[in-house]
């Protein structure tokens, strides 16, 4: 067996992290950038202790809420384009379930994250402990079992040699291409604190690396004489081409045979959009240059992406009967989705062996032009609905062309995740560097924004990270501000106040639904809410002012930089106006009967909508 050395499982564990590494830049780095802890009975005693030990090695952040560090762990690998993340530790019960929405989130956008959290006593002593739920059918039920649908890989570890195996499956997992997602290891608390004579070995440090999965030569050569039989090819690319760090390979692969590009919501920044080629947002936040062509296409050349309803508007956005689908993909499971012809592997790889074997062959010319074409009328619309006003309350575009006007650029990323504000985001924010926009849009999860804000400032420590939130959101989840003042890591947070969830009541009016439980003026209230977002922000200890004005916006982020803490800019805006421009029809259901005229006209739009559907 070679030598051992005596440690608990927890401490065990936090020495396997500490060693783990990867090379970014030519430089090895530790792989974890540190360790997100709440502490509770369930895992003070035992990671707590442990992870104190190694603090000079492996970071531990202190956060207000589980979900919050947990959206911030996320957020992190996401900006580290998945080549670093990060672990969260709860105690059992309340603080463990607080966790596993962001575990759906990382599940849903395929992003590593370690959950690391404090389980029931494996030798049931105590039993029921503190905070344990119980079973009435199944005794070896806790809490954590709900991480299960949401795990990538779940482990429970009753004894202290199982933390060997399953360590080493997790790191297999988190850094794997495909199977990339979050893990759980539940931690039974008497086992944390038990000892073994654990080899030396398994505290080795480790390199790990991309794995980079080539072409098959049958599927690519399928590939090639599909494109060469197309006409008006168009690319969508997601977000597997940024993770793949394939943005190069994209931009040149477009050049080499003038194939417009557009994105999703995961993709948008994998192509600068001030390229000729490039279409921005497509589906059903897409912009008008992007859906002509995504309409008219012959040939869907999809690469990295999931194809979810809103990059495909819900399957109705490709008119051609002759629409053929090439799904470039590391997972056979997206690469085919309706009837996509596959090509699994890296995104990088698969783009530089379709371009070598499609030498010398380019899309007609009438297609570039055409996207030229739509490119200006969409570019002419957007600044229109970005441009400057003196209306008392302005439109989210307004306040988005303001916030690019004085922080945008390449040293800028851009992060929102829910509501309304990512559509218009989609559409108009100008991303110009991979990663200069953050979009957690795949679970939509409200809460996310300044938890995000602050894990995507870790990862990028020298970037202007500005994070744009609704009032509906930031009463979600806010806690996180006051973790990044103390912290000191600097986030500008752009506070949209339309009193309510505005998204959603525009979305329940446009299915014929009475204005009801969105607005707050809307919901059953006996005192209207007058909620003072600015002395909240001020005392988490952030610099806030509440501008009346664009122009007072635009002033107050250009005074913020000489601030040196995370700055908040409220403003009130329209809960109703939107970009006219550009869009697409989305799938919401609308009720068959009624007792409204207005939901019965809404229900016949939207039976003649589905007509445009592809099933299957």
């Amino acid at each position: 067996m070679g030598k051992t050395v005596r440690l608990t499982m927890a401490q065990a564990v936090t020495h396997f992290l500490k060693k783990q590494m990867t090379v970014i830049d030519g430089k090895t780095v530790p792989i974890f950038g540190g360790v997100w802890a709440i502490f509770g009975h369930g895992n003070v005693a035992g990671i707590g202790e442990a992870l104190y030990q190694v603090r000079g090695e492996l970071t531990t952040y202190r956060a207000h809420n589980e979900q919050g560090m947990a959206h911030a762990a996320i957020a992190y690998a996401k900006a580290s384009f998945r080549q670093r993340f990060m672990a969260c530790t709860t105690s059992i019960g309340p603080g463990a379930l607080n966790m596993v929405t962001a575990a759906g989130v990382a599940h849903v956008n395929r992003i590593p994250v370690l959950f690391l959290p404090g389980d029931v006593f494996a030798n049931r002593a105590p039993d029921p402990v503190l905070q344990q739920i119980e079973d009435f059918g199944d005794g070896t039920v806790s809490a954590n079992d709900a991480f299960r649908p949401v795990s990538r890989y779940f482990d429970r570890i009753t004894r202290p040699e199982q933390i060997i195996s399953a360590l080493k499956r997790a790191m297999q997992v988190l850094t794997d291409p495909y199977d990339c997602g979050p893990v759980t290891l539940s931690l039974c608390q008497d086992v944390q604190a038990e000892a073994f004579d654990y080899p030396e070995s398994f505290f080795e440090e480790r390199i790990w690396t991309t794995r980079r999965p080539r072409p098959d030569a049958d599927e690519l050569a399928s590939a090639i004489a599909l494109i060469k039989k197309s006409e008006k090819p168009v690319i969508i690319a997601g977000g597997g081409v940024l993770y793949s760090q394939a943005t190069k390979e994209l931009t040149e692969f477009a050049d080499a045979h003038g194939i417009p590009v557009v994105v999703t919501q995961a993709g948008k920044s994998a192509i600068d959009e001030r390229h000729p080629l490039a279409l921005g947002s497509v589906g059903v936040t897409g912009t008008s240059a992007a859906n002509a062509l995504a309409e008219e296409t012959d040939l869907l050349i999809a690469v990295g992406t999931r194809c979810q309803d809103f990059t495909t508007g819900s399957w109705a956005l490709f008119k051609n009967e002759k629409l053929s689908i090439l799904g470039l993909n590391i997972a056979a499971y997206d690469a085919v989705k309706h009837d996509g012809l596959p090509l699994v592997a890296d995104a990088r790889e698969g783009l530089k062996a379709i371009s070598e074997g499609l030498s010398g062959w380019k899309a007609p010319a009438a297609l570039a032009a055409k996207a030229e074409k739509e490119k200006k009328i969409w570019m002419e619309a957007a600044a229109k609905a970005m441009a400057s006003t003196n209306a008392a309350l302005p439109s989210d575009a307004q306040v988005i062309g303001a916030v690019t006007r004085t922080i945008g650029g390449e040293n800028a990323i851009a992060l929102c995740a829910a509501g309304g504000l990512p559509g218009e985001l989609h559409k108009l924010w100008p991303a110009t560097a991979p990663g200069s926009y953050h979009m957690e849009y795949g679970f939509s999860c409200m809460g996310y924004e300044i938890a995000g804000g602050l894990g995507a400032k870790m990862a990028h420590p020298d970037k202007d990270v500005v994070v744009m939130v609704g009032d509906g959101s930031y009463m979600m989840l806010n806690s996180e501000l006051a973790t990044s003042v103390m912290l000191g890591l600097k986030l500008n947070i752009v506070l949209l106040d339309n009193r309510g969830y505005g998204c959603i009541n525009r979305l329940q009016m446009g299915t014929g639904g009475a204005n009801f439980n969105n607005l707050l003026k809307d919901s059953y209230h006996e005192v209207m809410p007058d909620i003072d977002f600015r002395a909240h922000a001020e005392s988490m200890g952030a610099i806030a002012v509440k501008v009346s004005s664009i122009a007072e916006l635009e002033q107050a982020i250009i005074d913020s930089k000489k601030n040196d803490r995370t700055s908040v800019f409220v403003i009130d805006t329209d809960p109703l106006i939107t970009t006219e421009a550009g869009g697409h029809w989305w799938d919401v259901a609308v009720p068959e009967v009624s007792s409204r005229e207005e939901v019965n006209k809404a229900r016949a739009n939207y039976v003649k909508a589905r007509e445009a559907q592809r099933i299957g």
